[in-house]
């Protein structure tokens, strides 16, 4: 996979016959990104940022602040690796994050009470009227799935969407055990719920059994709920302690950030960091910030989570 700054980079995905995913990025502002990273003394390579001195002060230390994040539950685990590795690497800067919603957070952000929005579906028209720049930081996979005990192990993309919309209710009649079809996910208003509906074209269509607040409660429901189906963010099916949910294969392909980025996987999603604005607008600490999520470190932690990065996705 090929490495580079990625500044602004936009990641267009449409599902299309072959789903592949199309990528555009901008130049000139990676371009201005490493000017800023060289005018501030920071360098990014494999052993991550490294702090030039500028007399006796060390560029790390001289950066404080605070700096506040607000939205997608799906987000928590990358956010939170980021949000301590970069409070290590400037030591002088509070990074609180708040995890309300992929709606809620880009709000927050144009209502000026959070620096950066993150969301787990693309901006709304609307949200772009309002002031927010979508900054997508990788692709996110979500996995269907079912109780341990269930012994279908894959669906077709048309039978996923007859369970969502109540067309197929029991598993007997996908060739499973003779129990009814408990369908779960997320909630009004959930990035990924959004972003699901819209890949399967199932907007305002779907027949919840269990709506649920967060990521982790759904694989948590799943496990415990014979006849259970829900999706779930590759994060939660790579690293949850619960046990208990086993993931389905869609049209014969499995659940993997490498069949995601291959385009052969169905189900996928951009995460996504916003701003009030361009990032050549922002200040200092938000640019410092988005030049550790570009980078190494945030590479790492992006692939630690399952997330196919942006610095992946140019080919």
């Amino acid at each position: 996979m090929k490495s580079f700054w990625a500044e602004d980079f936009q990641v267009h995905c449409r599902i299309r016959p072959n789903n592949v995913v199309k990528t555009k990025g901008s130049f000139r502002k990676k371009l201005f990104l490493m000017v800023l990273l060289l005018a501030l003394g920071v360098t990014a390579g494999c052993g991550g940022h490294t702090g030039e001195r500028d007399g006796s002060d060390d560029v790390r230390t001289r950066v404080s602040g605070s700096l506040h994040i607000s939205g997608s539950s799906s987000m928590e685990k990358l956010v939170n690796m980021l949000a301590e590795g970069f409070m290590e690497e400037y030591p002088g800067v509070s990074v609180s994050v708040q995890f309300t919603g992929s709606g809620a957070g880009i709000q927050a952000l144009t209502e000026g009470s959070a620096d950066i929005g993150i969301s787990s579906r693309y901006l709304k028209d609307a949200e772009k009227e309002a002031g927010a720049a979508e900054n997508i930081i990788g692709l996110d996979g979500m996995a269907v799935c079912v109780d341990s005990d269930n012994p279908v192990t894959g669906l077709t993309k048309a039978q996923l969407a007859d369970i969502y919309t109540g067309r197929l209710r029991n598993w007997s009649q996908l060739g499973g055990k003779d129990v009814p079809i408990v369908v779960i996910g997320r909630e009004a208003g959930s990035g990924t719920r959004s972003a699901f509906e819209k890949l399967l074209q199932l907007e305002e269509k779907c027949a919840y059994g269990n709506e649920l607040d967060s990521t982790g409660a759904v694989a948590a429901r799943i496990a415990v709920t014979p006849g259970a189906v829900g999706y779930v963010s590759f994060d939660v099916m790579n690293h949850t302690a619960l046990g208990g949910i086993v993931p389905l294969t869609l049209d014969g392909v499995e659940p993997t950030a490498e069949n995601v980025y291959s385009g052969s996987y169905l189900l996928y999603r951009p995460f996504v960091m916003a701003t009030r604005g361009e990032l050549s607008e922002q200040n200092q600490l938000v640019q410092l910030w988005f030049a550790y999520v570009y980078g190494e470190e945030g590479r790492r932690a992006a692939e630690a989570v399952g997330l196919v990065p942006a610095t992946a996705l140019s080919r």
